[in-house]
């Protein structure tokens, strides 16, 4: 493996359109495409290959490879311009490396089959704006989407919190100022109190990890502006569950009194292949806090919202991801078999029945 054969594999990656890379010891490249992982017609990948990419990698950023890291993350960029998501890890002893490639261009709302309420849930003045869903499911180029229509329809100072950058913003009518944890920022948390004296009207944070993290995106939310983020979660309900249990037993109910306060919307994704199998959709759960699901979340019926999402789901632009699976279904863009794969609902078949 040399810098050459490593950039001639990592073009073929954006010339496919594939969304992740992944190298490891005694395995070929593989690709993942369409969500099917697939093996390059490659020699398999030594001990010295797989080290090669993460000192290039590491390089690249400025850092070195020591002998007792474990993993890392870190971006990648090819001389054309192509951008990387790294994560660098062992396993058996050796490096495995999996990156993961950056569309070139940030997606509309329509380009990436995403709801257009997304527009009006971006154009709210302050409160928390949450994009969840398992990993590699579009969380952040979601974000990213949103992030771009702000850029072009409005006039503000948008700060964002990553680790690492991943799409790359050019300020048009909005100022973009984009700061790397471990590069320019030791921690989400130390770089969001220090947001908060950057004169910002939106922040995002590429992801709420950790109890003080969420609680500094709550304050800062708290204290009149827009906070994005995301969560590795499936759903609204579990999305709350889990920005609750990272508190004690004790302060549970103050938090679930604040959450209901300043939450704006979750916006929950999961992909599915289209009925062709050539390309891929994103399926969303889209929950806004009524007055009703308000209620809700502070008392801790967290069971009802989805019942809530149904029933508000013409006034008020929500809907639940069977809600969606079945619109998809109707217009006859997935299969039967596909969309009860992704459903977690024993009902989904007898919604089916009635919806038609």
């Amino acid at each position: 493996m040399d810098i050459n054969i490593l950039h001639q594999i990592l073009e073929i990656a954006f010339q496919k359109k594939v969304s992740d890379l992944h190298f490891e010891v005694d395995n070929p490249p593989f690709f993942r495409g369409r969500g099917q992982l697939v093996r390059a017609r490659m020699p398999d990948l030594t001990p010295a290959d797989t080290r090669f990419i993460a000192e290039t990698v590491l390089n690249h950023n400025g850092r070195t490879l020591g002998n007792d890291l474990k993993e890392s993350d870190a971006p990648y960029s090819l001389p054309s311009g192509g951008r990387f998501r790294v994560s660098i890890f062992r396993q058996r002893g050796h490096f495995g490396i999996v990156m993961r490639v950056i569309p070139a261009v940030i997606g509309t709302f329509d380009d990436l089959n995403l709801p257009q309420v997304l527009g009006e849930i971006i154009q709210s003045p302050n409160g928390l704006i949450l994009v969840t869903g398992p990993t590699g499911n579009g969380k952040s180029t979601t974000l990213a989407s949103m992030l771009r229509y702000l850029n072009e329809s409005f006039s503000y100072n948008i700060i964002t919190i990553e680790d690492p950058i991943e799409f790359l913003f050019k300020s048009q009518k909005s100022c973009i100022v984009q700061r790397e944890i471990g590069v320019d920022t030791d921690s989400f948390a130390s770089a969001l109190q220090a947001s908060l004296r950057m004169d910002p009207d939106v922040i995002m944070v590429g992801e709420m990890r950790d109890k003080d993290t969420i609680d500094s995106c709550i304050k800062a939310a708290e204290t009149g502006h827009l906070v994005l983020s995301t969560l590795h979660t499936q759903g609204a309900v579990s999305t709350i569950n889990r920005i609750i249990g990272h508190f004690p037993p004790d302060t549970q109910e103050i938090m679930r009194h604040r959450l209901a306060d300043i939450l704006v919307a979750t916006v929950s994704i999961r992909l599915i292949k289209d009925k062709s199998g050539e390309n891929i959709l994103p399926v969303v759960e889209i929950m806004r806090p009524t007055t009703t699901i308000q209620a809700c979340i502070r008392e801790g019926r967290l069971e009802e919202i989805e019942k809530h999402i149904e029933n508000g789901a013409s006034q008020y632009h929500m809907q639940t991801l069977d809600m969606h699976l079945l619109q998809l279904y109707r217009q006859d863009l997935i299969t039967l078999k596909d969309a009860q794969r992704l459903t977690h609902s024993m009902d989904f078949e007898r919604k089916l029945m009635f919806d038609n």
